[in-house]
């Protein structure tokens, strides 16, 4: 059955079932439900108005709104002895939902392409919720050169060379090391491919940034997409940049800004600030989370992640390949 927030087509759709699942979540969610008591915010009629739960609570809190049985908890990674965050769904189909809707309306038909994960392969990581995807896209494709390729990059360029000859629609999706590896190793021309990053070094390698990033991997990998992904464990869905740099949401999403020294008030537009997230999807645990990430929201709806706040825990994909 299709979950009604993936029908949502204007602002005032999504304004509505924004306030709807904001009341929903106030009372059935008890972290939430605790957190707008403490700040005092307990009431809101206008979208502006919803306050956003600080993402640091899934590390130390169970957040659910929904009594059913949990069906799969995901996990974010972190150095060892790190505590990690945890997203329990007790909803499946809308995860699997919010993938389908948002690939179809992003890259077109999936089964039009074949598409190659380096990352950890689903089997040796069961909590990362990219993983999920990556594999939810590769069962998708029904193509079986579709797969996991971290730890065959040499079988991986050579997939690569033989799907140029044919003209094949390629994604390649992959951490950020392992794609510089690829680069540093097995340049080459792709035409048909489009490369979607998914993070920083997250220890892995000296951090640089993503201009400098895109730059390497529009050298090795020349006439390429260079693409990028904006997810977390803590979501159910995804935003994409086409360009790399900017992102677009899928109409269930929505991305604001916050001011870095008064968490509680938003800023305008182009300033930058702490991101602030609305997914709709996420309504089994909280659909209003106040990020970690530095950056900056658009009145077209698009926004630009900058950074992250000092003292911010090391965290993210990358370190999945090496726990």
């Amino acid at each position: 059955m299709k979950f009604p927030v993936f029908d949502i087509h204007s602002s005032e759709a999504f304004e509505k079932m924004a306030l709807e699942i904001y009341r929903y979540q106030l009372r059935e969610n008890a972290v939430y439900q605790q957190y707008c008591q403490l700040i005092n915010k307990t009431q809101a009629s206008r979208l502006e108005e919803i306050p956003f739960l600080p993402i640091q609570f899934f590390k130390s809190h169970t957040v659910v709104s929904d009594k059913r049985p949990v069906k799969i908890t995901f996990t974010s990674s972190g150095t060892t002895g790190s505590v990690v965050s945890k997203h329990v769904v007790t909803d499946l189909d809308v995860y699997n939902q919010s993938l389908d809707h948002s690939f179809k309306k992003t890259y077109g038909e999936i089964k039009d392409y074949v598409v190659l994960a380096l990352l950890p392969h689903y089997l040796d990581r069961t909590g990362s919720s990219l993983v999920y995807m990556a594999q939810r896209w590769i069962n998708a494709s029904q193509r079986v050169e579709s797969g996991f390729y971290l730890n065959d990059l040499a079988a991986l360029s050579k997939v690569l060379k033989s799907f140029e000859n044919s003209h094949q629609k390629v994604i390649l999706i992959g951490v950020t090391f392992a794609l510089l590896q690829l680069a540093e190793e097995y340049a080459m021309p792709l035409d048909h491919v489009i490369i979607i990053e998914t993070g920083g070094m997250k220890g892995m390698r000296k951090e640089i940034v993503k201009p400098e990033l895109h730059h390497i991997l529009k050298t090795a990998f020349t006439e390429a997409s260079i693409q990028s992904e904006y997810g977390m464990t803590e979501l159910l869905s995804q935003a994409y940049a086409s360009d790399g740099i900017n992102f677009t949401t899928p109409p269930w999403m929505k991305v604001s800004t916050r001011d870095t020294n008064d968490p509680l008030s938003g800023i305008e537009d182009g300033k930058t600030g702490g991101l602030n997230i609305i997914d709709l999807a996420n309504y089994n645990s909280c659909s209003f989370i106040a990020t970690q990430d530095l950056g900056k929201s658009f009145t077209d709806g698009s926004f630009q992640v900058l950074g992250r706040f000092d003292h911010s825990d090391i965290r993210g994909c990358n370190l999945m390949a090496v726990n």
